[in-house]
């Protein structure tokens, strides 16, 4: 009941970082289908174009024994020498089939998933070992679809050996009669004929066999909602402790912008709303530049820092917001605002008696 619970709430489709970790355990969706397809084409191939001529090199090495017996020694030493040319001789000529089949072997996971390097997969673990997973592993819904699916294949492929092989059963009389090189000829074609059969109607069965494997592999990655949230955290970090850091971060700016408005030249406001603070050293800077700004409760303790080192204030409502809107900390003051942040230094350094910043030319 827990588990079809589990699986009723694993409603989200597998995040990228959970079908990567699974496939690094080797779960990923396999069908046995394509194995069978691709070995059945390879030995096709090789009926169809090097059973001929591995045939034929074969007679060739069994007629040295039927044609000329009487030549070779019946000494032991003499036989195992024979014997063992014959077998060299043998597996020379089916090494190049041998070594084909062999790499279509190799090569079928790498068709259906590409290389997949899984060491986890192969730890030994004691639940393989285990005779109760054992038994539930046989017994589970999946194994029987298997049992049937290769039930549903021999059926098959039987009804269509028969169906093809029905038609020779006429000549059954007269194949004892036939030539040998006919009746090899009339074997190769008839087995050549039945793979092909076979290999249709597994292809249909291959390509179902992948949809669903693949179906129910998707289905078995599926998360819940809360793994999904989980994962996000894990990816990204916690919404909340991302959170803190950021508050930290702005408080800790916020703390050198206030560290920053003593030295400020004026400080420009909204009255209430806005406030900005700029500094201008003549001999050093060739625009005045924005040290703090803030709105409304920062725009107030701007201007309580102000008022503490007596730095002057301006009331300038346009000036103030669009500073504020449209220059950063520790940036010049754009050209289109220069004309008016030079009369207020102006008149701010007219107050103290300092020398009044040129103006740039027009």
């Amino acid at each position: 009941m827990s588990d079809q619970t589990d699986d009723a709430q694993k409603t989200e489709e597998p995040t990228p970082k959970k079908i990567s970790e699974a496939r690094k355990r080797g779960n990923v969706a396999r069908s046995m289908e394509i194995n069978t397809w691709l070995m059945l084409f390879a030995g096709t191939i090789i009926v169809a174009m090097v059973a001929p001529g591995l045939m034929s090199d074969i007679r060739t090495i069994a007629f040295v024994f039927v044609e000329r017996p009487h030549e070779y020694s019946m000494e032991l030493g003499n036989l195992s020498g024979l014997l063992l040319w014959a077998i060299v001789s043998v597996g020379v000529a089916l090494a190049l089939p041998a070594i084909f089949l062999v790499v279509i072997a190799l090569t079928t996971g790498i068709v259906q998933n590409g290389l997949v390097f899984s060491p986890k997969a192969i730890e030994p673990k004691l639940e393989k070992f285990s005779p109760i997973a054992g038994v539930k592993r046989f017994a589970s819904w999946r194994q029987w679809i298997e049992f049937f699916k290769g039930l549903l294949k021999i059926v098959v492929v039987g009804t269509i050996a028969v169906l093809l092989l029905m038609p020779e059963f006429k000549r059954i009389d007269s194949l004892p009669t036939s030539d040998l090189v006919d009746l090899l000829s009339l074997l190769h074609l008839l087995v050549l004929k039945l793979l092909v059969y076979v290999l249709g109607v597994l292809s249909v069965i291959a390509f179902v066999d992948v949809v669903f494997q693949r179906v129910h592999h998707r289905k078995q990655l599926r998360m819940t909602k809360q793994e999904v949230k989980d994962e996000f955290k894990q990816a990204e970090g916690d919404p909340h402790v991302k959170g803190r850091l950021r508050q930290i971060r702005m408080d800790r700016a916020r703390q050198r912008m206030m560290q920053s408005v003593p030295e400020a030249d004026v400080v420009v406001t909204n009255p209430t709303h806005f406030a900005v603070a700029l500094k201008y050293k003549q001999d050093e800077m060739e625009v005045p530049i924005l040290v703090a700004k803030g709105q409304d409760l920062i725009a107030q303790k701007i201007r309580e820092v102000a008022e503490e080192h007596d730095i002057p204030i301006v009331e300038n409502k346009p000036l103030a917001q669009a500073l504020f809107k449209s220059v950063e900390l520790d940036q010049e003051v754009p050209t289109e605002h220069y004309k008016a942040v030079a009369e207020i230094i102006s008149y701010v350094w007219g107050m103290q008696g300092r020398f009044r910043p040129e103006r740039p030319a027009a």
